[in-house]
Formats: structure tokens, C-alpha cells, sequence
């Protein structure tokens, strides 16, 4: 599994870039100097026509920086649930905007901590004397949720899970912003109380539509992970040549060594896993689920294994508000619970090969 010549291109664009602009700052010149927000938006929408792996080299890079931008929210979850829904009228009146970066998106599907589409419980229904729905629930963990100009919630309609498009000026809408360990990523709970809004794609198709985003989102987010911890083990590498103790580099010692090398391990395997993913989700694999799943349990644990060693093998310095330790570790801890737990992966898994409690 190997990128191309243009998409390591793609990606020393987007490093160049975020080494010039730093922080929220970075978002304007993605979108209008390289266009990333619209590399999954086919080119009928005013997108690239792109796909899953020039998502997987701009997740990286964004993780490398631990870059507060809306891209995971918006560039992916937002424009993969308009075009999961098959809703071409919803498309065109969006899309082009999430393409060009002057509209930005959030998905609203998570409720109490759980992102399966089953756990759903907000409720929708239709509006007397129109073409409306009124719908009430809350919704936690939503990815920029607090700023979006667009919101894609999903509600329990008769038919079953479905999207809609709640304005979000709308009655009946509050938008607050969540306290998170991590503040790099931008979180939002949301509270519907009649709100009104507009069905997305066939009412009882948002579970089918979730599905598939949800795969999406693992394999986007364990591109980022893999990324940031590629990016702990370089600094931590580089400390370890610097730092000196009893006359000789730290890192000359066997043991620090030993917990490098096994560092790097981790993060290789964990590279492999979220190709794997992004491989799949570009050419339409029937593995996807599984390889999404994979990506995500195994590149949650290498990235929280990862950004631990940093601050144990920085010493005192990697302790501190001043050093970048802490940010890395607490993106860790956050992008290990977004979109399910390892465990919960797992037992995707092992549901996935049949495998139930009694299974080997």
C-alpha cells in the first residue's frame, strides 16, 4: 500500500502550509490555497472529485500539528452524510459550500457517549401542515458544533434513524460549548426541543447513512492519530540525542532504546492499519467496516502508548504547560473515546466474524 507521486505532494503542501500558519489561522489558506475541504466533494458539487486517501495524507499532517481546524467535522463527517443520504437536492444546495470552505458543517448523532446508530433515542416528527419535522433530543460530542453554519442531525423517525437539516438559528435550538481535555478539538452538546427541520435523503435510511460516515470518520481519525504519534516520536527522538545524563546522551542507553524502538514499532503498525482503511474506503471494499474498526482500535492505543512515553522520556520538561507533551497526550486520551473506545471496535469486530461471548 503506497501513496502516489501527487499525493506526496498533496501532503508537503500541506505541511509547508502549516508551518507557516499555525493554529485556526491555518483553515482560510487550506480551503483557498489547496482546496482541502473539497477533496471528497465530487466535482458535479464544485469539489476535487478526490477520495478517502487525500483525506487519510491531510488527517495526517492535521494530526502532526494537532491543528484546531474543522476538517474531521466538516470535510468528512458533514459532506459524507450528504452524499451517504442520496439526497441530490441537499447536495447541491450544500455541497459546494462545505467545498469551498465558507460553509462549515457538524454531524449530530452521538448520545450519551455512544456514536452507534441503535443508541439514537432524539425523536422527530412531522410538522402539522407542512413538509417539516419537529425534533426533540440532545446530542453531545459534536464536532464543532457550537460554529457550524450547518447542522445534520439524526432522530428516530417511525421508519426508523433518520437525518435532517435544523437550521441552526432555528426555535428550539441550543448550541453549547463543551469543557474537553483536549483543547485542540472543538466540541459541542446540542438540546432540540421542537426544533424544526427538514428530512435529508428517505426517512428510516439514517442508519444505513451513519454506517458508512462512521467508517469513514475512524479511518480519517486514525490517520490523525498516526500522524500526531509519528510526531511525539520525532520530538521524543530528538530530545534523546540532546538531553545528557552521567556524561552521554540519554538515548545512548539501552533502555531508552528499548522503549523508542518499541515506540516506533507502534506507530508503523498503526500506519499500516489506517493505509488499510483508507485503501478500503477508496476503492469500495466490503472490508471496509472491519478495517475501519481495526484502524481506529489500533491506532487509539498506539497513539496514547506513543504520547505516554513522550512525557515519561522528556523527564521533568515533559511535565510542564510550557511543553507540547501535555497537548499530544490529551488529544490522545480525547480521539481514543471519539467515534467508540477500542473495546467497542473490537467487539464490531468480532461481531463482523460471527464471534459472539462464547467465541475464541
Amino acid at each position: 500500500m503506497r501513496l502516489t507521486e501527487e499525493q506526496e505532494e498533496l501532503r508537503s503542501a500541506v505541511r509547508s502550509l502549516l508551518g507557516r500558519r499555525v493554529g485556526a489561522a491555518a483553515w482560510r489558506p487550506l480551503t483557498e490555497q489547496i482546496g482541502a475541504a473539497g477533496l471528497a466533494v465530487p466535482e458535479e458539487y464544485g469539489g476535487a472529485g478526490c477520495g478517502a486517501l487525500e483525506v487519510h495524507v491531510v488527517m495526517e499532517e492535521l494530526g502532526r500539528e494537532l491543528t484546531p481546524a474543522p476538517y474531521l467535522g466538516s470535510a468528512v463527517l458533514t459532506v459524507q452524510a450528504l452524499l451517504a443520504s442520496g439526497d441530490k437536492a441537499a447536495c447541491e444546495e450544500f455541497l459546494p459550500g462545505l467545498a469551498e470552505g465558507t460553509t462549515t458543517g457538524a454531524v449530530a448523532w452521538a448520545e450519551q457517549g455512544s456514536w452507534d446508530p441503535e443508541a439514537v433515542r432524539a425523536e422527530a416528527a412531522p410538522a402539522v401542515g407542512g413538509d417539516t419535522w419537529r425534533i426533540t433530543g440532545s446530542k453531545e460530542h459534536v464536532l464543532d458544533g457550537a460554529t457550524a453554519d450547518l447542522l445534520l442531525v439524526a432522530a428516530r423517525t417511525p421508519e426508523g434513524v433518520s437525518l435532517f437539516h435544523v437550521p441552526v438559528n432555528a426555535a428550539g435550538v441550543r448550541r453549547s460549548a463543551a469543557v474537553a481535555m483536549d483543547g485542540t478539538r472543538d466540541l459541542a452538546r446540542l438540546d432540540l426541543d421542537g426544533a424544526q427541520g427538514r428530512l435529508v435523503g428517505a426517512a428510516g435510511e439514517g442508519d444505513r447513512a451513519l454506517r458508512h460516515v462512521l467508517d469513514l470518520a475512524c479511518a480519517a481519525l486514525a490517520a490523525e492519530q498516526v500522524g500526531a504519534a509519528e510526531r511525539c516520536l520525532e520530538l521524543t527522538v530528538a530530545y534523546a540525542k540532546e538531553r545528557v545524563q552521567f556524561g552521554r546522551p540519554i538515548g545512548s542507553f539501552q533502555a531508552v532504546k528499548h522503549r523508542l524502538a518499541d515506540a516506533f514499532v507502534l506507530v508503523e503498525s498503526g500506519r499500516t492499519a489506517a493505509l488499510g482503511a483508507a485503501f478500503a474506503a477508496a476503492e469500495g471494499s466490503a472490508e471496509l467496516t472491519r478495517r475501519a474498526a481495526v484502524a481506529k482500535a489500533a491506532c487509539s492505543e498506539a497513539f496514547s502508548t506513543v504520547a505516554g512515553e513522550m512525557i515519561q522520556l522528556h523527564g521533568g520538561i515533559g511535565i510542564t504547560w510550557e511543553h507540547d507533551a501535555h497537548r499530544y497526550f490529551k488529544r490522545a486520551h480525547g480521539s481514543t473515546h471519539l467515534f467508540g473506545t477500542p473495546v467497542w471496535h473490537r467487539g464490531r469486530i468480532a461481531a463482523g466474524l460471527g464471534l459472539g461471548p462464547g467465541g475464541v
